[in-house]
């Protein structure tokens, strides 16, 4: 009995069970005006000296103070002078509440058995009370698309918000896009097998990219019979074709990408984003042209080739909006569950590589919204929209003056306390003690 009592305090410790993260945040009754901020809309406008007010959840006011006075007798005011208001982050592709710890296999969510698996849904196995997922909020990141993994399809992602009690409170939009790992043209040779480690072609490419193409017409043939047996994963893929999902391919290389992009106009699939995306640039008016959005890789990642410009993962962004591709941040790849609470700071390092703030602010705000079909509620700080935003001291771009004092998802005023905090308390307390 003595073990048995051990075994299960081992549990709750590895689990975190005994410090679950905080108490979502309750709907205000009164309405809450925030004045004298700097506002960074999300659409490219600034204002100066702002005027917020927030009332059931949503933005009903959103002006210059300078300009428009109200009177703010009966509510609850924040006075935000010298700080800055930005519409809430959003991280796209990312396992955020999928994964908890990666050694800890009862933890780990995000990829199933198989390899077309368009009907398995990540949003079911969403984590609420993961750690992870608390700490992404002190940096402004407060909406995210949980995504899957593995496979050739990997599974249907869905939109969340970061701060609710399970997966029913927490999600924005259900099922929003197809997730489809493209076949690479070229691979290295496993080095750690002895193989040859530079790039070949994929002898198999073709073979694979017929694999796909059949899968895709057994679906088309499947939704025109209205009498065949229900199968799940062709069941899943219908809404590609009727416009309420997105495919989302993740390819990088050129030739993937002009394949892709041909392959979903051949298939009638009504939109499209491409994943990854490291050759885009190369592409960008084919991208233009079709109406194909960009979901780009982690802006603070290593050039991919020998020649390629030692600093071109930092301009990317900025070649594909000069073409008018609309483009978004994502973090996926190594360590890319904690790594993605340093989403504002990757559009910074556009800035330095030729994008004005505005622009670079849309990166993780509006576009983003826009490609996950969210965008009548959030990504920007517009009357009627949802009133998911928070407050800074400074340039929340900026790793040194993002310092978030305040902030709302759906009206509702969220804690900013996580894991990382209070050992920050905790240990800041200890050393001021010994001075």
């Amino acid at each position: 009995m003595k073990h048995t009592h051990i075994y299960i305090a081992l549990l709750l410790l590895t689990f975190g069970f005994t410090n679950a993260q905080q108490t979502p945040g309750k709907q205000d009754s009164e309405p809450i005006a925030i004045k004298g901020a700097t506002a960074h809309i999300g659409n490219g406008e600034i204002i100066k000296n702002s005027l917020i007010i927030i009332e059931n959840g949503k933005l009903i006011t959103v002006v210059d103070a300078r300009v428009v006075k109200l009177k703010l007798g009966d509510m609850k005011v924040i006075d935000a002078s010298g700080k800055h208001v930005y519409p809430g982050f959003i991280i796209p592709n990312t396992t955020l509440g999928l994964v908890e710890i990666d050694a800890v296999r009862a933890t780990d969510d995000d990829s199933e058995l198989g390899s077309w698996n368009p009907h398995i849904r990540s949003l079911i196995a969403y984590n609420t009370e993961s750690k992870v997922v608390e700490s992404m909020r002190p940096n402004g990141v407060l909406l995210a698309q949980v995504t899957p993994r593995g496979g050739r399809i990997s599974g249907t992602s869905s939109i969340v918000q970061l701060d609710a009690w399970n997966w029913e409170d927490a999600v924005v939009k259900e099922d929003d896009g197809i997730h489809m790992n493209w076949p690479n043209s070229f691979s290295r040779g496993r080095w750690w097998l002895g193989e040859d480690p530079s790039m070949k072609v994929n002898k198999n490419y073709t073979k694979q990219v017929k694999e796909i193409t059949d899968f895709f017409n057994a679906t088309k043939t499947y939704a025109k019979d209205s009498n065949v047996a229900i199968n799940l994963p062709y069941e899943a893929t219908k809404g590609l074709f009727d416009g309420s999902k997105t495919l989302f391919i993740h390819v990088d290389d050129e030739k993937g990408i002009i394949d892709a992009v041909n392959f979903s106009k051949e298939n009638g699939v009504t939109n499209l984003t491409i994943v990854g995306g490291y050759h885009a640039y190369k592409v960008a008016d084919l991208l233009k042209q079709n109406n194909v959005s960009v979901l780009l890789q982690r802006v603070h990642s290593r050039p991919g080739q020998t020649d390629d410009d030692y600093d071109l993962p930092f301009k990317m962004a900025k070649l594909l909006v000069d073409k008018g591709v609309v483009v978004a941040l994502e973090g996926s790849g190594q360590m890319e569950r904690m790594n993605a609470r340093n989403l504002p700071f990757y559009a910074g390092t556009t800035v330095a590589y030729g994008l004005t703030k505005s622009q670079a602010l849309q990166l993780i705000t509006l576009n983003t919204a826009k490609i996950l079909g969210v965008d009548d509620a959030y990504g920007s700080l517009e009357e009627g929209k949802s009133a998911t935003l928070f407050i800074s001291e400074g340039d929340a771009l900026d790793m040194r003056t993002n310092l978030i004092s305040h902030a709302f998802i759906d009206g509702r005023l969220i804690s900013l306390e996580s894991h990382q905090t209070k050992l920050w308390k905790r240990y800041s307390e200890k050393f001021k003690k010994e001075d």
